[in-house]
C-alpha cells in the first residue's frame, strides 16, 4: 500500500530490550546502547534481533515494576518481518465494504480530529509476562463511523454489515498463505462509543507532535497540557507495536487488535482470516487433532479472569521470614477485580491480598474512579518458615474465579490457561 510496506525478510528489524525473553530462534545483527528502564536496569547492549518471527516477553519481576508498562518492555507478538513506513504523508487507510460512503483515511486526518482520547488496555498472551498495561492514544472509532454515515450503537448497516474487518500489512506465510493478517468485531461493538475501540496512534504519551495537541486523560480526571506532555514527547506508536496506525479493542484478547492497519471492510459476516476460524477457539478437553471441528466454536474475543505473582519465579529459593507477594490480575469486557486471594499453605487457607490501581487511591470493583481497561496489581506481606506452595487466584466482578486446575480446562491449542497460578519456595535451598 502507498505508504507503508512489508519487508521480505528480516535485515531491517527494530531494535529490542536484552531482558527480553525470546521465544523462538533469533541471531544478532547489530548493537545500539542501553539506557535504564523503570525496574530494569541493565548494562548489556540494546539489540536488533533478528527472528523468524521475533515474539518475546519480558520477565515476570520486570512487569509489575510499574502501573504503565514501558514501551521497551511490552510483549512482542509478531507474524512476519515489523512492516517499513515509506512516506507517512502518503499513508492512508481504506474503509469499504457493506458502507454507504465508502472513504481513504489519511493518517493526518486522523491526528487532527477532535476525538483524540486515550484509555488504557491490555494486551495478554503465552506466558505470565505476554501482557502489559499501555495509555494507548488516537481516534475513537465509533467517531470515525459516524462521520462516514454509521451512527453509533449501530448493529448492522442499510446494506447488511455486520461486523467490522481489520486487515494489516503484515503478511503471514504460513496461515494465511502469504495473504494478510485480519481479524474482525461485531459493528455492534465498533459503533459502541462505551467500548472504546480505537484506532490507535500514541503509546504511553509517546507522540511525534505535540503542537497541534491537548490529549484528554478522562481517567486521569483531568487535561495534560502542552507542558505537561512535553517530557514524553520521543517517538509515536513505534513499529513493534503498529506504527504507523492500529486498532485496540480492549477488553478483548490482543489478537484482534491488528497493527499496521491496511484497510476497513464492513461485512456481513465475521472475517474469514485464519486467526479468527482455525486459531483461537476455546475447545473442550474432549477434542484433539483427530476429531477437531473448527466451525464448531465461536472465536475467542473476552478473556477470562487471571491473577500471576510476579515477584517470585515458579521455582525460587528464599531466606525464612517476610516475603512480599505481588502480581497482577485482570479480566476481560471491562469487569473489575472483586478479590485476590493468596495461599502460602498449597491452597488449605487462604488471605485476601490487597488491590490498587494507583498509589493512594483506594481500588473498588467497577468504581467510577477506576480504570475501566486496565489491569489491577496486589500485594500481600506474609511470614513463610518453611518451603511450600504459593498459589494466587482471583475473582471478576461478575464471581467468575480461576478455574483451579489446568487439566480441567486444556484445550488442544493451549490457550486461556488461567488455572491458579502456583509457585514453589525452598527455604534454605539454592535457586533450581
Amino acid at each position: 500500500m502507498l505508504g507503508l510496506s512489508g519487508p521480505s525478510d528480516y535485515s531491517q528489524e527494530p531494535s529490542r530490550h536484552p531482558c527480553l525473553h525470546i521465544n523462538a530462534k533469533a541471531s544478532f545483527s547489530f548493537v545500539l546502547l542501553c539506557h535504564s528502564l523503570i525496574g530494569v536496569s541493565s548494562s548489556k547492549p540494546l539489540t536488533s534481533l533478528v527472528q523468524e518471527p521475533f515474539n518475546a516477553e519480558p520477565p515476570r519481576s520486570a512487569l509489575v515494576s510499574s502501573y504503565v508498562t514501558p514501551v521497551e518492555l511490552f510483549f512482542k507478538r509478531n507474524h512476519g518481518p515489523i512492516p517499513l513506513v515509506d512516506d507517512i504523508e502518503r499513508y492512508c487507510v481504506d474503509i469499504s465494504g457493506l458502507i454507504e460512503t465508502p472513504k481513504k483515511l489519511y493518517f493526518r486526518d486522523i491526528r487532527r480530529t477532535a476525538m483524540s482520547i486515550t484509555r488504557k488496555v491490555k494486551g495478554v498472551g503465552w506466558d505470565v509476562s505476554a501482557i502489559g498495561n499501555a495509555v494507548w492514544g488516537g481516534a475513537k472509532l465509533a467517531d470515525i463511523l459516524e462521520l462516514l454515515g454509521v451512527p453509533k450503537l449501530t448493529s448492522s448497516t442499510q446494506s447488511g454489515g455486520k461486523h467490522i474487518e481489520f486487515v494489516s500489512i503484515d503478511k503471514c506465510q504460513v496461515e494465511e498463505n502469504g495473504g494478510p493478517y485480519k481479524a474482525s468485531i461485531p459493528l455492534s461493538q465498533a459503533t459502541n462509543p462505551e467500548a472504546d475501540v480505537l484506532l490507535a496512534y500514541e503509546m504511553n504519551g509517546e507522540v511525534s507532535n505535540f503542537s497541534l495537541m491537548i490529549i484528554f486523560f478522562p481517567t486521569l480526571g483531568k487535561t495534560r497540557t502542552q507542558t505537561e506532555l512535553n517530557k514524553y514527547a520521543k517517538m509515536p506508536l513505534n513499529r513493534d507495536h503498529g506504527y504507523p496506525l492500529r486498532v485496540i479493542v480492549p477488553g478483548v484478547i490482543g489478537a484482534r487488535s491488528v497493527k499496521w492497519l491496511d484497510s476497513i471492510n464492513i461485512i456481513a459476516e465475521e472475517c474469514q482470516g485464519f486467526f479468527m476460524q482455525k486459531d483461537y477457539k476455546m475447545f473442550p478437553p474432549s477434542v484433539d487433532w483427530g476429531n477437531i471441528n473448527w466451525n464448531t466454536r465461536k472465536p475467542q474475543m473476552d478473556f477470562p479472569v487471571q491473577s500471576v505473582i510476579c515477584s517470585l519465579e515458579d521455582v525460587q529459593s528464599i531466606k525464612p521470614g517476610k516475603v512480599r507477594i505481588s502480581g497482577y490480575a485482570v479480566s476481560g469486557g471491562g469487569r473489575g477485580i472483586e478479590r485476590v486471594d493468596v495461599s502460602i499453605d498449597g491452597g488449605k487457607t487462604w488471605m485476601e491480598a490487597t488491590r490498587f490501581q494507583k498509589t493512594g487511591i483506594p481500588y473498588i470493583a467497577d468504581g467510577i474512579s477506576n480504570d475501566k481497561w486496565a489491569w489491577v496489581l496486589f500485594e500481600l506481606t506474609v511470614d513463610i518458615p518453611q518451603s511450600t506452595e504459593i498459589i494466587a487466584k482471583a475473582v471478576d466482578s461478575a464471581a467468575n474465579v480461576q478455574p483451579e486446575k489446568v487439566q480441567d480446562i486444556w484445550n488442544l491449542r493451549g490457550i486461556l490457561n488461567t488455572s491458579w497460578h502456583r509457585v514453589h519456595v525452598r527455604v534454605g535451598h539454592s535457586n533450581m
